[in-house]
């Protein structure tokens, strides 16, 4: 008889959890993943990043022929016409189809899906649903949820207080949606409800936008939004909020101290971040604290203090992002299976699916300044041929490089399909290439892309279209 009933027990099923059982399983491990949810996916196909694209995706259908915008192609439609119970009925369609796929995978690769909710009895063995199943290495994946804001009680089934799951689910488009929090996820589905007919108000707390993000994209991205007719109250923040019937009523103040106001809304949206799912987890069966941040501190292997468990995704340091879960899957299984495994933490794309789109990989301007002397190349999407076609002038593309070696320290931009040029800056950082190469590295005419070659041309003073 075996000592344990499987290789490996991954708890939780979004996309590090997924990826890392499958790849485990592929490695030819014993493996099983935990799912409490009825489908697999977790957080990001079911209630995150792929719903919330399909939305930001219909609404800007529906926007581009509600503004007019394609009058100037010859597209005149004299009566539009919205109805969201079918954008919500494509949102569920796509989600329906992606993880289904992720049931047949499973099957594929023959990893068990134990439905419910894991609990550590001891470091090997693992209670779901009142049975318990062992395994040598047991892997967390349980992935964050929403940060609680004091005063402002979230509840989705009311939905005049939500938060991102809740913003999904609207049955109807608010009168006035007030976002709290100016990050990735308040702007894009503040930019979805905007587009489809609310007033939207975004409440920041800090002095500009998207945290984190390079400081010349967070000062245009307020331009762009501004433009776009949202509202930004930067430098607020929210002390109280009341319920009265199908209305909010929202108490706010300057963030460095000042008059109070009032703001009244059919739906306040509560985005102020994300924190990891370590609750319920039996963590103190197996004596593992968390950090000061609620995360499971791990090595470079993703082990834990603990012996036979390790932990990948959100519930450890580092950018909650669904990619970046998935590489550490990908990673953890083959440190598993073979001892070996690759991710660079330092090369973690991160994207904003907003129209346009905003996206940037490595360090910031301000962050590689304070390392050493370096160098930039800047380039505008209006100068950029493909751009200026397709009418989307917005954006442009930053390039920082070292001074002294030219290697490439992070790429930003704005542009429509910025998400997707982000690709090449990651990809080219991946293997340490200089400005200079990409610089000399031919790009096809008439893309988007060639703003990435004319930028890193930018960095030492030759870009051509400018």
């Amino acid at each position: 008889m075996a000592e344990y009933d499987y290789d490996l027990i991954v708890i939780g099923a979004g996309p590090g959890g997924y990826v890392g059982a499958i790849r485990a399983a592929q490695l030819g491990l014993k493996t099983a993943c935990v799912e409490g949810r009825e489908t697999l996916g977790g957080t990001c196909l079911n209630v995150g990043c792929i719903p919330s694209k399909a939305l930001l995706h219909g609404s800007e259908k529906y926007d581009e022929v509600a503004s007019g915008a394609l009058a100037r192609y010859g597209v005149k439609v004299s009566k539009v016409d919205f109805d969201l119970a079918a954008l919500q009925a494509d949102k569920a369609d796509a989600v329906k189809g992606l993880t289904g796929g992720i049931e047949f995978l499973f099957k594929k690769n023959k990893v068990d899906w134990l439905k419910g909710y894991g609990t550590f009895k001891d470091a090997h063995t693992i209670t779901v649903a009142g049975k318990d199943y062992t395994a040598k290495e047991v892997v967390i994946a349980t992935g964050s949820s929403v940060t609680p804001l004091p005063g402002v009680e979230v509840d989705n089934d009311k939905g005049v207080i939500v938060d991102s799951t809740g913003a999904l689910a609207l049955a109807k488009v608010p009168q006035h949606l007030v976002v709290i929090g100016g990050g990735v996820i308040g702007l894009e589905l503040g930019s979805v409800w905007r587009r489809l007919g609310a007033k939207v108000t975004v409440v920041e707390y800090l002095d500009a936008l998207l945290p984190g993000m390079d400081m010349d994209v967070r000062k245009e991205a307020a331009k762009v939004f501004k433009k776009q007719g949202m509202d930004l109250k930067l430098g607020t923040k929210v002390t109280g909020a009341s319920v009265k019937g199908k209305k909010a009523t929202l108490t706010l103040e300057p963030a460095k101290g000042g008059a109070a106001e009032t703001v009244e809304a059919d739906c306040v949206l509560v985005a102020i971040g994300r924190r990891p799912n370590t609750e319920g987890l039996g963590l103190e069966n197996i004596g593992l604290e968390t950090n000061a941040r609620g995360q499971i501190e791990t090595g470079h292997d993703f082990r834990t203090k603990v012996d036979g468990v390790r932990a990948i995704g959100d519930v450890i340091p580092g950018p909650m992002l669904a990619h970046k879960a998935e590489d550490e899957g990908v990673a953890v299984a083959e440190y598993i299976a073979t001892g070996v495994g690759i991710v660079n933490h330092d090369v973690i794309p991160g994207v904003v699916y907003t129209m346009p789109e905003m996206a940037g990989v490595g360090l910031t301007e301000e962050a590689a300044k304070e390392r050493g002397e370096i160098k930039v190349g800047k380039f505008p999407m209006m100068a950029n041929s493909r751009a200026k076609t397709n009418h989307e002038p917005e954006g442009f593309v930053k390039v920082i490089a070292d001074a002294k070696t030219d290697k490439v320290l992070g790429v930003w931009c704005i542009a429509s399909v910025a998400g997707t040029m982000i690709a090449q800056a990651a990809q080219a950082m991946e293997f340490g290439a200089t400005s200079e190469d990409i610089a000399y590295t031919c790009h096809a005419h008439p893309t988007h892309s060639e703003a990435v070659k004319e930028a890193a041309m930018a960095v030492t003073g030759k870009p051509i279209h400018i």
